[in-house]
């Protein structure tokens, strides 16, 4: 029997899995439910709903967090929960899975223990850096490109990539999201408003007014908690809140930007200055981002159609090629590979 290929990109939010033998891709919330400290009570989509919305006894668990695996058991269950869902197809099967480059080794590790020693039972475990699968997912040649600089916005991070000739030149983390931008937003409105609001009302306002530009409404009207008599009701929150609130994060992301750009070597930055920006990751769909980082950096800033699918449309073109694959993955099993020489 031939067995299969699966790729792997793990999100704060989503779990994104390419199956190469159906060419398909597939899309899962990165999110379990445990009862009792100890019982699975739902995964991925149903535990999802579940956010915010729980009793005491139910914990929902994000076990990414800040680009990593922050809790490496749950998310060992939900990968086997997901194994189990495809009627153990995945066992023995070989896994291709995209990592942050600017973590520890230790953190670089668990990527690969969590597919390696789980219940797949995996043939092998090889590993790219996001940063490489983004650039091929996007569309470009990355072999050929003198100066490819890359914004990858997702929920919990940022992750800065500046490649050139078919390599990761310089590559940064940031601690900014989807999430940092929630929080701001349930912050303005506790401190302008003496309101509070969960974490999915501020998402719902963050995707409704967007950063900049004529926001289709001026204020929307929301459910939560009065904190001055403690008990629930809604209010209207105006467009200008929110977009304040959100500009703060972004702000910080436009520097570490500006940052990396200055420690770009002139070469390759001299291709970037032409080029410009590529936005990819969930965060990318914010109406009014790519505008508002390219007056404040003044580089052109591009777009892809679905820049959510970037890091997994990139996996599948290594896992299609046999030259990529042969020279942009690594396994951690081996003496020689790339984070150790």
């Amino acid at each position: 029997m031939i067995r299969n290929v699966y790729a792997l990109d793990l999100g704060t939010y989503e779990i994104k899995i390419y199956d190469k033998k159906e060419n398909k891709f597939g899309q899962e919330k990165n999110v379990i439910a445990i009862k009792d400290k100890k019982n699975i009570f739902a995964v991925s989509d149903h535990a999802y709903e579940m956010f915010e919305k729980s009793p005491d006894d139910i914990q929902v668990i994000f076990p990414m967090q800040n680009g990593v695996i922050a809790h490496f058991n749950n998310m060992q269950l939900l990968l086997s929960h997901l194994i189990k869902n495809k009627s153990h197809s995945l066992l023995g099967s070989e896994y291709l899975v995209a990592v942050p480059t600017d973590v520890t080794e230790v953190e670089k590790r668990a990527f690969f223990d969590l597919v390696s020693h789980s219940e797949a039972k995996a043939k092998s475990v090889r590993i790219v850096e996001r940063g490489i699968a983004d650039g091929l997912g996007i569309g470009l040649d990355i072999f050929k490109e003198k100066g490819i600089f890359i914004v990858n916005l997702g929920a919990g991070i940022t992750e800065l990539s500046i490649l050139s000739s078919g390599g990761l030149v310089l590559n940064r983390l940031l601690k900014i999201g989807g999430n940092s931008l929630d929080s701001a937003i349930v912050a303005a409105v506790r401190h302008n408003r003496d309101f509070l609001i969960g974490n999915l009302t501020a998402e719902y306002l963050r995707k409704q007014f967007g950063l900049i530009g004529k926001p289709i409404q001026n204020e929307i009207t929301v459910s939560g908690r009065s904190l001055l008599t403690g008990v629930p009701s809604q209010i209207s929150i105006p467009a200008s809140i929110v977009r304040t609130a959100m500009k703060a994060p972004i702000d910080e992301c436009i520097n570490g930007i500006c940052s990396l750009l200055d420690r770009t070597p002139p070469d390759v930055r001299r291709c970037i200055d032409s080029s410009g920006i590529w936005l990819t990751g969930g965060l990318s769909h914010l109406t009014g981002l790519s505008t508002y980082i390219q007056e404040n950096v003044g580089l052109p800033v591009h777009c892809t159609e679905t820049p959510e699918l970037c890091v997994i449309q990139g996996l599948k073109k290594i896992l299609s090629d046999k030259q990529y694959y042969k020279q942009l993955t690594y396994s951690m099993l081996d003496e020689d590979y790339r984070w150790l020489r």
